[in-house]
């Protein structure tokens, strides 16, 4: 069952995307609350499972981690079991930060970070086409990110549209 979320649940909910670090009593401050009601609506945000954790984002190029890829995945066979199968292998990918199953041609993208072409290509070559059940890989490496958002485009009083 949906939650009922209210403009200042949704205030809350974007201010904490763009900042997950902030104090309570700055969020409080920037949403029109006293720190507790402010504390207890975060609490139940938490709780209902709509804000799932905090994280830190890092610049991996200044972490040694310069080359983004990207790797569509075509499987021989797309029973639920296979499926399973192989998004078990990719949590035990390290280069691998998201993995997406597709409707259409590729069964699965997956974003991949590597230190450089050459760790990559191995990544590639030694563990993703060897992998059992994988019929076809292609992989597109990245020149530039032009955008860089987390989570869900908010406006002030709720979801927006597109």
């Amino acid at each position: 069952m949906p939650v009922e979320l209210d403009p200042t649940d949704w205030r809350i909910l974007k201010e904490l995307q763009a900042d997950g670090r902030m104090t309570n009593i700055a969020l409080a401050t920037r949403i029109g609350l006293s720190a507790p009601p402010c504390l207890r609506r975060v609490r139940a945000l938490e709780e209902a499972g709509l804000i799932t954790g905090y994280t830190a984002l890092v610049d991996e190029e200044a972490l040694g981690y310069p080359l983004t890829a990207f790797a569509m995945v075509r499987l021989h066979n797309q029973a639920e079991a296979d499926l399973r199968a192989f998004e078990n292998r990719v949590l035990g990918w390290p280069l691998v930060r998201e993995a997406h199953m597709l409707s259409g041609e590729s069964d699965f993208m997956l974003k991949c970070i590597a230190r450089d072409l050459t760790g990559f290509q191995t990544f590639v070559l030694d563990e993703l086409t060897a992998a059992p059940n994988v019929a076809s890989v292609k992989t597109f490496v990245t020149i530039r990110r032009a955008k860089r958002e987390t989570g869900i485009p908010i406006s002030a009083a709720g979801p927006t549209s597109t």
